[in-house]
């Protein structure tokens, strides 16, 4: 027979709760466990195996970081290629601006006689503007082109009968473009129409 009687070391102690006591590892907190993992089971090899899985079969959310660094790369490329075309133009126009004054004299000598024939004078001044045209600067300003404030400047104007609008009478020195950059305007005398 069981006996029924309670004895004094069975009663709980005030302030105590009775049934078991379950205690907490201290600092821990009330999180559970990843996917039915314990933290301490984890190991590196998990982890290789989570890694080669996401590189088997990746999630949306990583193709469209792909994608979108990828786009940024292409990016990236056009624009330093477009800086470096650039950059490459300006340093071009730096040293071409250094012969400019060359060509004008070249002009001028070529108004006087200097450069007719076939005297070693002329053959280098050929091969100068011929060198010049590689590197991508091209002369404008000719006599009876349209007069364009943007890229002629009006030394002098003249009224003429002959033209209807203004016009390029005489150019005093050659304009050039380098590229699509101006790199200098063209001086020129302009032909206005006149009443009589």
């Amino acid at each position: 027979m069981a006996d029924d009687t309670k004895r004094p070391e069975d009663e709980p102690v005030s302030g105590e709760e009775s049934g078991p006591a379950e205690v907490a590892p201290e600092g821990a907190a009330s999180a559970a466990p990843a996917d039915g993992i314990e933290e301490d089971e984890l190991t590196v090899q998990d982890i290789l195996d989570a890694a080669e899985l996401e590189i088997a079969e990746p999630s949306s959310e990583h193709l469209a970081d792909l994608k979108r660094v990828t786009a940024e790369y292409a990016n990236y490329r056009k624009r330093t290629e477009a800086n470096r075309e650039i950059e490459r133009e300006r340093v071009t126009g730096e040293v071409v601006k250094v012969l400019i004054p060359v060509l004008d004299d070249l002009g001028r000598a070529e108004k006087h006689g200097d450069l007719e024939g076939d005297t070693a004078f002329a053959t280098i001044a050929a091969k100068l503007r011929a060198s010049v045209e590689r590197l991508g600067l091209k002369p404008f300003g000719a006599v009876g082109d349209p007069f364009d404030p943007t890229v002629h400047e009006a030394i002098f104007q003249l009224p003429s009968p002959d033209v209807d609008t203004e016009t390029v009478g005489d150019v005093v020195e050659t304009g050039y473009y380098l590229g699509s950059s101006l790199l200098r305007v063209a001086k020129v005398v302009v032909q206005v129409p006149s009443d009589g």
